[in-house]
């Protein structure tokens, strides 16, 4: 393995390391169609200090998943934005779920049996 690719792989995933040029080379699409999904607030590059976007790999890898649902799915803007946030706040609510069990020292959630309800006579 080379150095630079073990660098490439050092990176967090948060890490904002492309600019703009580079980032849609990677993704197969025109810088305007990325300035245009920022527009949308589908992606949020971070700006370098002379204001230039800097897009991480968690970045590319929201607008392909925004890609495949626009191109595959034929899900629109608005529809993707909707998806992409839940898909973030169920994320987040398994989370807090596993660290809620986690500190009742369950490691599986346990459902409880249904109780039997008697018919009002």
């Amino acid at each position: 393995m080379n150095d630079r690719a073990g660098e490439t792989d050092s990176l967090d995933e948060d890490e904002p390391c492309y600019v703009i040029s580079i980032a849609a080379r990677m993704l197969g699409v025109h810088q305007q169609t990325l300035r245009y999904y920022e527009r949308a607030g589908l992606v949020t590059p971070r700006r370098s200090a002379g204001n230039i976007r800097l897009y991480s790999r968690a970045d590319l890898q929201l607008v392909r998943r925004a890609q495949r649902l626009i191109d595959e799915l034929g899900v629109n803007l608005a529809g993707v934005d909707v998806i992409l946030r839940m898909s973030r706040r169920i994320a987040e609510l398994e989370r807090r779920l596993s660290e809620a069990e986690r500190r009742l020292g369950r490691t599986t959630p346990q459902i409880a049996a249904p109780r039997e309800v008697a018919e009002p006579t």
